[in-house]
């Protein structure tokens, strides 16, 4: 098996809008629940969408979770999009405390009252530390965003981009091997296209 990308499937999540743009920009990716299969992908992708806890849930029972920490230990590319990202996180604040994936420190927090939530529709990203899956996109471009929460890094220097919606919030983060954003790349036009993009090289 050579240069496919693994779309961890556990039930939950925009699995097939993910493997399209993917597979329209000449990608060989594959939606896999099979641990032996994500283990030989060159890249692992944790889409998701729905509740924080019923997320975890799904991911421990289908066995999964351990695919994700030796994907993210092996040193091949992960990327996180929307409850991805969160999962990656200590705890949510979701419909109680709520242990997640505990890759980074920090919790997962409800967007504060005063504006329209979810949170749904267009906005900018602003740079802190650039991570390569942006390579080629502007500052101040905008992708599309569905979300109630948002996570709360305790260390700073994972942070990679931050968007304004009454409160400056984390919306990718950035560690070595690992890229996860709270928006949709896969729902945000050519720009959302490019990021998917520049992680598949990554893949290569």
């Amino acid at each position: 098996m050579t240069n496919v990308i693994a779309i961890i499937d556990y039930g939950m999540g925009n699995l097939r809008s993910v493997e399209k743009a993917f597979e329209k920009l000449g990608f060989d990716v594959a939606i896999s629940s099979d641990p032996m299969f994500i283990d030989r992908a060159d890249g692992i992708i944790l889409p998701g969408v729905g509740a924080f806890a019923d997320c975890m849930s799904n991911l421990i029972s289908a066995g999964l979770e351990k695919a994700v920490y030796d994907g993210i230990e092996s040193g091949k590319p992960f990327l996180g999009i929307c409850l991805g990202l969160q999962l990656l996180f200590q705890e949510s604040e979701e419909d109680g405390i709520h242990k997640g994936l505990g890759i980074f420190k920090g919790r997962v927090r409800r967007l504060p009252k005063g504006r329209k939530i979810p949170h749904m529709g267009w906005n900018q990203i602003k740079y802190v530390n650039k991570s390569p899956i942006f390579n080629g996109v502007p500052e101040g471009s905008h992708f599309y965003f569905v979300h109630s929460y948002y996570v709360d890094p305790v260390e700073k220097d994972v942070i990679s981009t931050v968007t304004d919606y009454g409160l400056e919030f984390t919306s990718s983060v950035w560690s070595g091997n690992i890229f996860a954003v709270q928006f949709h790349p896969e729902k945000s036009g050519d720009i959302g296209l490019k990021v998917l993009e520049n992680f598949g090289r990554l893949c290569k």
